[in-house]
């Protein structure tokens, strides 16, 4: 069976097994280094069998992922001058606990500290990261509002109103763009960085742009597990692939804290926001923002497509 049929059964197999052990026993899954094999972790040692039947492999760990999803969400609530020292934080469900990364380990602790977080679930850490919005004020092609420049992320409709959803830091709420003409009718950075934009008079397709020119088909947006490929597609880089190393990311840009995002080994750089992200055939997210470039490599994170969905009632075009 290859990768890519692999990750698939992955993600519907953690989405069955997320539901049958429920918040009081999952931890969290994330595919083996050859993608061979799901990892299922659990509190309950009794929930083996039940994992094993699934064709996973179970994990007994300490920690719940909603008992680490609880830790980041009050690392996020944390005062804004020690959130402001450190590059981002997540739940890392490999090691069961939540890193928090920052310029210095002093740094991380600091906020781990004022988040009066218990200190055994959290690891900190120094980091060369310094995330930024991958936003370019220089003309390129896909998409502009004014001058600057942003890329597509997917089709979408609203009832008959076709457009698309990009990232939340290219435009607000009545930014007007070309190429193609429309207008933001929602948009929320930071704390989110998500947009839509309608534009009437053009045609949504349910494409993304490949490699070489060719394209890829949008079938759906299902969740990839950690440790599936992923690739996204750029107005300034093109198409770039990478693996899904983190959900649930919370990252401090310049303008504010981020929450909420998945982070990749995919390289990206400015003029490349907004961008879509495509694991297989399934919809993913669109470009938010990292740290490196395509040159030396990097980390680039994205928020999740179905958040974005969900918060402006929009249908994703799907072939």
């Amino acid at each position: 069976m290859t990768r890519l049929a692999n990750e698939q059964r992955a993600a519907a197999t953690e989405a069955t097994l997320s539901g049958k052990l429920g918040a009081d026993s999952f931890g969290g899954a994330w595919l083996n280094e050859d993608a061979s094999k799901l990892m299922v972790a659990t509190t309950d040692a009794a929930e083996s069998a039940a994992i094993e039947e699934q064709g996973a492999q179970p994990v007994v760990v300490k920690r719940t992922l909603a008992e680490l999803e609880g830790i980041v969400q009050k690392i996020d609530q944390a005062p804004e001058p020690a959130r402001s020292g450190a590059a981002l934080w997540y739940v890392d469900v490999t090691a069961n606990n939540v890193s928090v990364q920052a310029s210095t380990v002093e740094a991380a602790q600091a906020l781990a500290d004022a988040a009066g977080v218990d200190k055994e679930a959290v690891s900190v850490s120094a980091t060369a990261e310094q995330p930024k919005p991958f936003i370019n004020i220089i003309g390129g092609s896909a998409y502009y509002i004014g001058s600057s420049r942003c890329s597509v992320g997917f089709s979408v409709t609203r009832g008959s109103t076709p457009g698309f959803v990009t990232a939340g830091h290219c435009g607000r709420a009545g930014s007007r763009t070309s190429q193609p003409t429309g207008t933001f009718q929602g948009s929320s950075f930071p704390g989110n960085d998500y947009a839509w934009v309608a534009a009437p008079g053009n045609t949504p397709q349910p494409l993304v742009r490949g490699s070489g020119g060719s394209s890829v088909t949008v079938r759906g947006s299902s969740q990839a597990s950690v440790g599936s490929s992923i690739c996204r597609s750029g107005s300034t880089t093109g198409w770039r692939c990478g693996t899904i190393q983190q959900h649930n990311a919370s990252v401090t840009y310049p303008q504010g804290t981020v929450r909420g995002l998945t982070r990749t080994s995919a390289c990206a750089e400015p003029g490349d926001s907004g961008g879509s992200f495509i694991s297989g055939n399934q919809a993913q997210g669109v470009t938010s923002g990292g740290s490196g470039n395509c040159r030396v490599g990097g980390t680039t994170y994205h928020q999740p497509v179905n958040e974005i969905l969900s918060t402006y009632g929009l249908t994703l075009r799907t072939g």
